[in-house]
Formats: C-alpha cells, sequence, structure tokens
C-alpha cells in the first residue's frame, strides 16, 4: 500500500505551479487548539479536510517543523503555511440554473437561495449546486480564495435553509466580506417557527459550539476544541406548540442557529438532525430563513441591507399554525 502521505504529496506537486506563503499568528481565542482547526479558521478560506491534505503533505510548519493535525498550538507561534495555486475552473463545472439575484453590481452579487439547493459541490451533490449557477451566470468573475469547489463563497447557508446569501466576484470584495463577518459588522438576520414557547420574549445565547464527539456530522455545544458562538433571539409570535421568532447571528458557526436553539430546549421545526425524531414532513428540513443580510460595500464603503420575503413553504406553516390545523 502506497504510503499517505506520499501520495497527497505527488497528487499537490503534479497541479502546483506556484505556492502562496502565509504566515498566522495564533491569538489566545485558539490557545491549546487542535492544528487543523486553528490553521483553518485563521486562513478563512479552506475547509479542515482542505487544511489536513496541506499537512499530510508537509506544506503546515511552525519553527520548520510540519504540523500533524492532531498537533496542539499556543498563543504566539507563528505558523506557516504553503498553499498551492487553485486547480482548474473545471473541477466545479458551469450549469444554466436559474438564480433569484436581489442585487448584482461588478464585486459583489447577493441572491436568495432556495430551499433544497446545496451551496458548493460535495460528494454526493456534485452538481444542480448555488456554485454551479453561478459559474454559468459569473463565468470567471468569482473570487478564487476559496478554491475551485467553492469560488466566490464568502459564507454559507445549509442544504435546507433558504434566504440571503453573498457572493464576491472579485478577491478585494472577498477579503473585506469576510473581514467583516470576523469583526461582527455584517448583518445576518433569520427568521425560524421553533418548537415550542421559550422563557424570554427576547434573549441572547452565547454557548461555544464544536464538533460532536460522537457523530462527526453533527455540532455541538461544548467546551471542547469550540469556539464561541452568539445568538440573539426575539419572539416576533406564539402559537400552539410552537413559536415564530427573530435570529440575529453575531458569530457564524456551523449550524449555529440550529444548535442554539436545540440547547435550549426549542430546536427549529422540520430540524431532521437537532429536532425530535419524529419530523414534519410537510416541512422537508428544518423552518429557517435568511431574511436580512447587510454590509458595507468593498468598494465606497456604503451601507447595504438587504430583505428576503418569506418563501411559501414558511408562510404555510405559519398558516397552518395560526389555524390550528397542522
Amino acid at each position: 500500500m502506497p504510503n499517505t502521505r506520499t501520495t497527497i504529496r505527488t497528487e499537490i506537486t503534479e497541479w502546483v505551479v506556484k505556492v502562496q506563503k502565509k504566515l498566522l499568528v495564533i491569538g489566545a481565542e485558539h490557545q491549546d487548539a487542535r492544528a487543523d482547526l486553528a490553521v483553518s479558521e485563521l486562513l478563512g478560506g479552506q475547509t479542515r479536510s482542505g487544511v489536513q491534505k496541506l499537512m499530510l503533505a508537509g506544506a503546515v510548519l511552525c519553527g520548520g517543523r510540519p504540523l500533524s493535525k492532531n498537533d496542539r498550538v499556543a498563543e504566539g507561534q507563528t505558523i506557516e503555511v504553503l498553499l498551492p495555486d487553485p486547480a482548474p475552473m473545471e473541477q466545479a463545472k458551469p450549469e444554466n440554473i436559474p438564480l433569484d439575484i436581489v442585487y448584482e453590481d461588478d464585486d459583489l452579487l447577493v441572491v436568495n437561495k432556495p430551499k433544497g439547493m446545496v451551496v458548493h459541490p460535495a460528494p454526493g451533490n456534485r452538481d444542480k449546486t448555488l456554485v454551479n449557477a453561478l459559474l454559468y451566470h459569473c463565468g470567471d468573475s468569482l473570487s478564487g480564495i476559496n478554491g475551485v469547489i467553492r469560488p466566490g463563497i464568502v459564507h454559507r447557508i445549509d442544504k435546507d435553509t433558504s434566504g440571503l446569501l453573498i457572493v464576491a466576484k472579485n478577491d478585494f470584495a472577498h477579503q473585506s466580506l469576510a473581514a467583516q463577518i470576523k469583526e461582527h459588522s455584517f448583518t445576518r438576520e433569520y427568521e425560524a417557527v421553533v418548537y415550542g414557547h421559550l422563557r424570554e420574549q427576547s434573549g441572547t445565547v452565547d454557548a461555544p459550539i464544536g464538533r460532536h464527539p460522537t457523530d462527526r456530522k453533527k455540532m455541538t455545544v461544548t467546551q471542547k476544541n469550540s469556539r464561541r458562538a452568539v445568538t440573539h433571539y426575539q419572539v416576533l409570535e406564539e402559537l400552539p406548540g410552537f413559536s415564530y421568532v427573530r435570529l440575529r447571528l453575531e458569530t457564524g458557526r456551523t449550524h449555529q442557529i440550529r444548535v442554539h436553539m436545540a440547547y435550549l430546549g426549542h430546536p427549529v421545526a422540520g430540524d431532521p438532525v437537532y429536532g425530535p425524531k419524529k419530523v414534519i414532513p410537510s416541512l422537508n428540513g428544518q423552518c429557517l430563513h435568511a431574511r436580512v443580510i447587510g454590509f458595507c460595500h468593498p468598494r465606497d464603503g456604503r451601507y447595504i441591507e438587504l430583505t428576503s420575503p418569506l418563501p411559501p413553504y414558511f408562510t404555510d406553516f405559519l398558516a397552518r399554525l395560526r389555524s390550528q390545523s397542522y
């Protein structure tokens, strides 16, 4: 059997023409974190699996020594990362899929993603994704920071979450928007229907989120290998057995709203992962909509705020609840 490190090193070498060196300084928030997690989060445009491949190829070093994914990092350390140039764009193929574009200019666009659409290609979802549609619409005019599988994608929303998503057309816009997200100056408001009635009409969930210890596909509130996560909520309407709520993200962790609401004991209606085992079939997934997005334009600094109307699946469910016939 071939050596894994050698195989991946060869695989990378075959398509790399140039590499970009990045120096990352470990801050207090990543003290004693796993190296792959810290590097992934500090890079901002690499998944943990992508960082792990770089580590296997010997492209992530500290003090001249290659790091492995299980190594722990310490505040003040400098990590050197050798990032390969993106592979050719053909790895994600353009597809003529209609897009609901609510704003577009030379630097960015904002799309209203329908429920059920995957954002970027992945095993089992190689086509019919938002990225495939963007490549057809924008051609080569997408930021390359996230590589060939996620060109232009600054942030993401889950497959069965509907609503607004911002896409960068160039690296300048991507870096500006990513910085706003990191600094918590990027507005992201969601609306959802959750199980039960919350004790308080408004409040804040400040609970760290990390990978679930036994189910790697899930996230959970945990102190171990986690990052701070903050969600603000407000009850808009109490309904029989459910509540209609507005949620504002201060941070943007994977599945953050779904995990935090389940942590409160009020999972999002229809959520097949964090909600009751008996799901609501008519919803086909969580009743969660990214309704408002606000940001300072990378080019001129003007604040832009966009709103998406609630989609039919959401309004129909509200109507059924209001008539107590759900």
